[in-house]
């Protein structure tokens, strides 16, 4: 071994010795009753399995759970936490060292559960990385439902991983942090952890769009310069006048988040002096009622601005903060936010959920946990009803991450629905019986179609009726939530199941019919048999019903009708016809390549795809014999074939080429292709094009840009593309982005 590995391995032990220290110095300082020689053994044990594994940055992989056990104990959870916080990647990462049974044994049933809720499924029989994806979300979530310490864990370990990420390329980073971005910063913030959000959409920003995240930033710099004793003079004079009411008081500063700035900049289209809560004030009290009294003084003190006044105590958001928010305008006219809260508010603002273990109270019951978690509950209600990967993703993004409409029933019940709810979601938040025996609204007494979307504060009153046939499918078209989808289709699925196999038999036959194939009915019926037991469904009936009641979308089984027509009917697609006098043929034969491609005349030979044009099924092509590199695919327009043809001394290289039929029906984006995007200079449109090309499920293999002229540049984008077809929805649904000028295939 030479010096340099001896110096690195006595380094690592080095800092692994310095973060065990810094763990349990930091659990010490929280003066809980921790068992340090449990979790001392499962350091020990998970430094033995990891013994050898390194980080991309070179660290000990040690590292890393120790240092989301550190994370962990800032949350104050218990000493079974800590201990999953540093198994957490055992089970995965060292399969052939250890398992959950030997976990278990070790360490208990709650760290092994726990150790279970974090581990992936790595060995997933499903048919594309997003499929995969959704299922370990599946899983978190359920393991989420049976102890919320995994969850509270998961977004440690993923707190670290956004701080070390600089390690990994720039695609790696670019992916995680989009995750990120619409994972796991939703879930911190539905579970009232705003310190952990904030960061994580920070981080993910940083990654997401570069150039919005220093614009920003910038601005906040030198704004914060600018006004340092604007800020000091209003602080002083908030604290005298608190002091001469007698009030016992906290008074903190702070200024809005790079991405909540960035944020409001670009959903509201706002220039950066137009953000008013910029700075902010926080007086934290010892009691509820001094919260309103110390609303009136600083509202006494300085003038409020209209509509800019919430009371969040008085109705907590369903992440369970609860605040007094007022925005003001200082004595030198520039205005800024107070928030008011008792400490314990703020513990629960801070810690959200978690503040259950580190602020216990004697009526925090499990029941009143179990109320506040109830969400979880509805998202794996919407996961059993609905085969369809993107409605539960979209019941996810809706129900997690949205903004609150609140909104009351003729009792005063307050009922909070994701911003666009419309009245039907009302119904069905209330009850599902309500819901399904829906025949009208009424808000603030007048009546109003369903689909009204009521605003804040509006009383809904729900017109029902015994003699109601129930819900209409027009509904799921109208309704947001996944909870009222969910009703939905629960109550067709169990009530209309005949009128469903009709439905769903008459979309299927409407889809078959687009391939324009011949088939008999007893092949259309094996076709649908086959696709039904391909994604685990019984028999083509009950297809046939989780179509009809909206189980799934057609567009999740066409590749799959497709495919099965083309095998069962055994429909010969003739080969194009090659131009004999473009391209000379030398012993045509047809050999098959791993690459989607069919080439003639050479045995042996590798195929790759030139990078000056970037062919894709359904392109036309043709081959040419390199030196010792094999056959380079080329789209036949190209201009390099084009000029290539001209050489005379080549002409016996240029070969026939053609795609198989497979090529064009895959699932996954493994050819690539390359975009050139043509964009005004506007604030957040890398995150735009970013998260376009996600919820497409698009690949982004790498990004960069340019300057083109003074409010304009080109982005750069290499992807991973399916076929023709897919470039051109890909292409399509970018030119409709609002600053996107153009789309060009390939680099000029």
């Amino acid at each position: 071994m030479n010096n340099d590995n001896v110096n690195s391995i006595e380094k690592n032990a080095t800092a692994v010795h310095t973060d065990v220290s810094r763990l349990l110095g930091i659990l010490k300082a929280t003066g809980k009753n921790y068992d340090t020689d449990k979790i001392v053994r499962a350091f020990e044990y998970a430094n033995k399995l990891h013994e050898g594994q390194f980080r991309q940055s070179g660290d000990a992989y040690i590292s890393h759970p120790i240092a989301v056990a550190e994370i962990v104990a800032g949350l104050e959870l218990d000493t079974d936490a800590i201990c999953a916080a540093l198994l957490h990647d055992t089970v995965e990462d060292c399969s052939d060292k250890t398992n959950l049974t030997e976990v278990r044994k070790l360490f208990g049933d709650d760290v092994a559960l726990l150790v279970d809720g974090l581990t992936k499924l790595v060995e997933l029989q499903v048919e594309d990385k997003e499929e995969a994806h959704i299922e370990n979300l599946r899983k978190m979530l359920l393991a989420m439902s049976k102890d919320v310490r995994v969850i509270f864990i998961k977004l440690c370990d993923r707190l670290h991983n956004m701080r070390t990420l600089s390690a990994k390329g720039d695609a790696k980073r670019r992916t995680i942090a989009l995750e990120t971005m619409q994972v796991y910063a939703p879930l911190a913030h539905r579970l009232g952890m705003q310190r952990i959000k904030h960061e994580l959409e920070n981080l993910s920003l940083e990654y997401l769009d570069p150039f919005g995240y220093e614009e920003v930033s910038k601005h906040i710099e030198e704004k914060y310069g600018q006004n340092l004793g604007l800020i000091e003079n209003l602080r002083n004079q908030v604290d005298s006048k608190l002091r001469e009411n007698n009030i016992s008081f906290t008074l903190e500063g702070r200024i809005k988040s790079v991405y909540s700035i960035y944020k409001k900049m670009y959903n509201q289209n706002k220039s950066f002096d137009e953000i008013y809560d910029f700075y902010a004030l926080r007086v934290i009290v010892d009691t509820e009622l001094e919260c309103y009294t110390v609303l009136g003084i600083i509202h006494e003190m300085f003038k409020s601005i209209p509509g800019r006044f919430k009371d969040y105590i008085s109705t907590p958001k369903p992440n369970m903060y609860r605040s007094l928010h007022t925005t003001v305008i200082g004595r030198d006219g520039v205005p800024f936010e107070v928030q008011i809260r008792t400490w314990e508010m703020h513990h629960v603002a801070e810690y959200g959920v978690a503040a259950h273990w580190k602020y216990k109270s004697g009526e925090r019951s499990k029941a009143d946990m179990d109320k506040k978690l109830e969400w979880i509950a509805r998202l794996i209600e919407t996961e059993d009803g609905t085969r369809d990967p993107d409605e539960f993703m979209h019941a996810f993004k809706t129900d997690i991450f949205h903004d609150e409409t609140f909104v009351f029933t003729p009792k005063g019940d307050v009922i909070a629905l994701p911003q666009g709810s419309t009245v039907i979601d009302f119904a069905y938040a209330i009850h599902s019986a309500v819901g399904n025996k829906m025949v009208g609204a009424k808000i603030n007494g007048m009546i109003v179609p369903i689909d009204k979307v009521p605003q804040n504060g509006e009383i809904v009153e729900i017109l029902t009726s015994n003699s109601s046939k129930g819900p209409s499918r027009d509904w799921l078209k109208i309704v947001k939530t996944g909870e009222a989808k969910n009703k939905i289709r629960q109550w067709f699925k169990k009530e209309k199941r005949e009128e469903n196999i009709v439905v769903g038999q008459g979309i299927i036959d409407a889809e078959l019919k687009k391939f324009s194939k011949t088939y008999t009915d007893a092949q259309r019926l094996e076709i649908v048999t086959n696709v039904a037991r391909r994604i685990g469904v019984q028999t083509a009936e009950d297809l046939y019903n989780t179509i009809g009641y909206g189980g799934l979308s057609i567009s999740k089984i066409t590749l799959k009708l497709h495919d099965e027509l083309e095998r069962i009917i055994k429909t010969e697609t003739p080969a194009p016809v090659m131009d004999v006098a473009d391209v000379p043929f030398k012993n045509p034969k047809h050999i098959r390549s791993n690459s989607g491609i069919i080439v003639d005349g050479e045995e042996g030979c590798q195929v790759k795809f030139a990078k000056c044009c970037n062919p894709l099924p359904g392109d036309t092509v043709i081959g040419f014999v390199t030196k010792g590199y094999g056959i380079s695919i080329h789209k036949k327009d190209c201009p390099n074939v084009i000029q290539g043809m001209k050489n005379l001394e080549n002409a016996s290289r240029w070969v026939a080429a053609e795609w198989e039929a497979s090529a064009s029906e895959q699932t996954t984006g493994s050819y690539e292709a390359l975009l050139q995007i043509f964009a005004y200079d506007a604030i957040g449109i890398l995150a735009e094009i970013s998260m376009t090309l996600a919820d497409m499920k698009v690949s982004i293999l790498s990004i960069n840009s340019q300057k083109k002229s003074e409010d304009m540049f080109i982005i750069n984008l290499k992807i991973g593309c399916k076929n023709v077809e897919h470039y051109k929805s890909i292409v399509s649904r970018l030119k409709g982005l609002k600053n996107v000028e153009d789309v060009t295939r390939g680099f000029s």
